[in-house]
């Protein structure tokens, strides 16, 4: 093969390696979770307490650190959206993190959505001439069926991909890099093409 032009770091996590958590570990991940809720900067709003069950995400490890995402609704009609992280050692999962968030924009208002994403920027990667792009975790879920896979491009390049799991994918990729932009893509069984989002919300002029 020719050399690239488009030198960019690819498939940089691992694949999950576990299900979806529950039980024991998903009790242990959903206290770490909730800590960080009650913690979170509301900026005067009251969203509630969260009265639903949290809907875990496919486990993505990148640079020594698993990431498992959560989403959740609020008894006030939010919905908080973060992850827990921990290390990986010879005696289990330990250092854990945790990064929460919350939003009022709900995937039932928005009829036209075919991907419901939420995204964290989680560290850098840097590239030729001091580019640098941003290495950025992202999970979600379709709006429409028939999707096996997703996949994360940047300039027509795949990156990452994922196969659903209870229609739920995680994606750890660069962003923002050399003016290029990380786009979303939801793929069908027989390889075609069913959905495409974009990170970024073009307001409207």
């Amino acid at each position: 093969m020719p050399p690239t032009d488009r030198f960019v770091i690819s498939f940089a996590a691992e694949p999950p390696q576990e299900g979806l958590p529950y039980g024991r570990w998903g009790e242990t991940l959903k206290a770490h979770f909730l800590a960080t809720v009650r913690e979170m900067d509301t900026e005067g709003e009251q969203i509630g307490d969260i009265d639903t069950e949290i809907a875990w995400y496919p486990d993505r490890t990148y640079c020594g650190r698993t990431y498992i995402p959560a989403i959740a609704r609020t008894s006030a009609g939010f919905e908080v959206f973060g992850y827990v992280s921990f290390s990986e050692g010879s005696e289990g999962p330990s250092a854990f993190a945790a990064q929460a968030d919350f939003t009022s924009e709900l995937a039932e208002a928005n009829p036209d959505w075919k991907l419901d994403l939420n995204d964290e920027v989680i560290g850098s990667w840097r590239g030729e001439l001091g580019n640098a792009a941003e290495m950025t975790l992202v999970w979600g879920t379709p709006m429409i069926p028939g999707g096996t896979l997703v996949t994360g491009e940047l300039a027509n390049l795949a990156v990452d991909q994922c196969e659903l799991s209870d229609q739920r994918f995680t994606l750890i990729a660069p962003d923002n890099y050399r003016s290029d932009f990380l786009e979303i893509k939801l793929w069908g069984k027989n390889g075609n093409e069913l959905a495409r989002e974009s990170l970024y919300v073009e307001d409207d002029a």
